[in-house]
C-alpha cells in the first residue's frame, strides 16, 4: 500500500470540511490515498472505506467493505452509522479483470450507492470520480466537452460511463445531491505500476540497480508509443476533488466536470522525459499488444467548466509529476529492500 502522500496544507485551503466527516470508498487506493490526504489537511474526519481496510483501524477512521458486493442496505446502513457530509467515491479496477469483474466494480456498485445515499436520514454529497475514457478518442486538436459525444473503448471505459449516467440519473430521479469529475490520466507518486507511467518508473528504478551491480543495460516492451494524453498529477486530482466537496449546490449538483490539464501530451515524450529524468540506462522495445487491444489515439480536455464551476485549475506540471512518481518508486524500492 506504501505510505501516506504528503500534502501540502499552504498550497490550497479549504476550510468548509474542517470538522466534517467524508466517508471515501477507495480510499486505501492509489487516488484515494491522495484524497484522504488532502481531506485531512482541510480538517475533515476521514473515513476510509475499502475492502484493504487497515486491520487495525477503528470505526471512526476506517471500515472493511467491498463496493462491489456491498448490497443496497449495507450501504444505507453505512451513511446511517456514520452520518457524512460528504461520500466521495475512487473505487474501481481499470487494469486486468475480466469484462464481468469491471461491470461490477465500476458501474452497478455505482448504481447501488447512487440509490442508497438519497435514502439515508440526511443524504449527504456524492463526488463520483469518472474517466476521460468514457469520451473514446478525440479528434486531433480539439478538446472533450462535457456535454459532447462519449464513444467509450473497451469494457473499462463503458462501466465508467455507465456509472456516470446512473449517477446523473438518482440527481433527476431520486434527488441525490451528486456530480462526477471525469479524470483525466492521473499521474504522480504512488502511481501504480500496472498503468503505463508506473511501470517505466518501477523499471528505471531496478535498471539503475542493475547497472550498478552488473553493469546490464536492460530493455522494457512497451505498446507503441503513438499516443496524445491529457495527464494531470494526482495532488490536483485530489484539489478538485476537495473544491467539487465543498462548492455550492447549485454549480455542481447534477453536473459533469472534467479535471486534466487541458493539453495533449504525446505518451512518448513522457516516457523518455522519465528517462532522461531518471539518469538510468533503459532501452524501449516498443511491441504491439498480443490482446489487439486498440486505445484512443488522442485524448484532451477542455477544463474552462472546472474553472468557472469549481474554481480550480491544475497546477503541477508533467515534469513535476514525473520527477515524484521516480522518487516514490525509489522509495518503495527501498522499503522492500529494507524487509527481505
Amino acid at each position: 500500500m506504501g505510505t501516506p502522500p504528503r500534502y501540502d496544507p499552504s498550497e490550497q485551503s479549504f476550510s468548509d470540511l474542517s470538522g466534517e466527516r467524508v466517508l471515501v470508498f477507495g480510499g486505501t487506493g492509489f487516488l484515494g490515498r491522495h484524497v484522504c490526504a488532502a481531506l485531512r489537511s482541510a480538517g475533515a474526519r476521514v473515513v476510509t472505506v475499502s475492502r484493504n481496510a487497515p486491520a487495525g483501524g477503528t470505526p471512526d477512521d476506517s471500515v472493511p467493505m467491498d463496493l462491489a458486493s456491498a448490497t443496497e442496505a449495507e450501504l444505507v446502513r453505512l451513511v446511517h452509522d456514520h452520518a457524512p457530509r460528504v461520500v466521495i467515491n475512487a473505487a474501481g479496477r481499470a487494469h486486468g479483470g475480466e469484462p464481468s469483474e469491471l461491470l461490477a466494480v465500476n458501474a452497478e456498485a455505482v448504481e447501488r450507492l447512487a440509490h442508497a445515499l438519497p435514502a439515508a436520514p440526511e443524504p449527504p454529497r456524492l463526488v463520483h470520480l469518472g474517466s476521460i475514457h468514457e469520451y473514446g478518442t478525440g479528434e486531433v486538436g480539439t478538446g472533450f466537452l462535457e456535454d459532447g459525444p462519449t464513444r467509450p473503448v473497451g469494457a473499462y471505459a463503458a462501466a465508467k460511463l455507465r456509472a456516470t449516467l446512473a449517477v446523473i440519473e438518482a440527481v433527476r430521479t431520486r434527488g441525490l445531491d451528486g456530480t462526477v469529475l471525469r479524470i483525466g490520466n492521473v499521474v504522480g507518486p504512488g502511481a501504480p505500476r500496472q498503468s503505463l507511467l508506473g511501470t517505466v518508473a518501477h523499471s528505471l528504478v531496478e535498471a539503475a540497480e542493475r547497472a550498478r551491480t552488473s553493469g546490464e543495460r536492460p530493455r522494457l516492451r512497451l505498446t507503441p508509443l503513438r499516443a496524445q494524453r491529457d495527464f494531470v498529477d494526482v495532488r490536483d486530482v485530489a484539489e478538485a476533488v476537495l473544491a467539487a466537496a465543498t462548492a455550492p449546490l447549485a454549480s455542481v449538483r447534477g453536473r459533469v466536470v472534467n479535471v486534466g490539464c487541458g493539453r495533449a501530451i504525446p505518451v512518448r515524450q513522457a516516457v523518455e522525459r522519465m528517462i532522461a529524468l531518471s539518469g538510468a540506462p533503459l532501452d524501449i522495445v516498443e511491441r504491439a499488444s498480443e490482446t489487439g487491444r486498440s486505445d484512443p489515439r488522442w485524448q484532451r480536455m477542455d477544463i474552462g467548466a472546472a474553472g468557472e464551476l469549481l474554481s480550480w485549475r491544475p497546477r503541477r506540471d508533467l515534469e513535476r509529476s514525473l520527477s515524484d512518481l521516480l522518487e516514490e518508486a525509489r522509495r518503495s524500492r527501498a522499503r522492500r529492500t529494507a524487509a527481505e
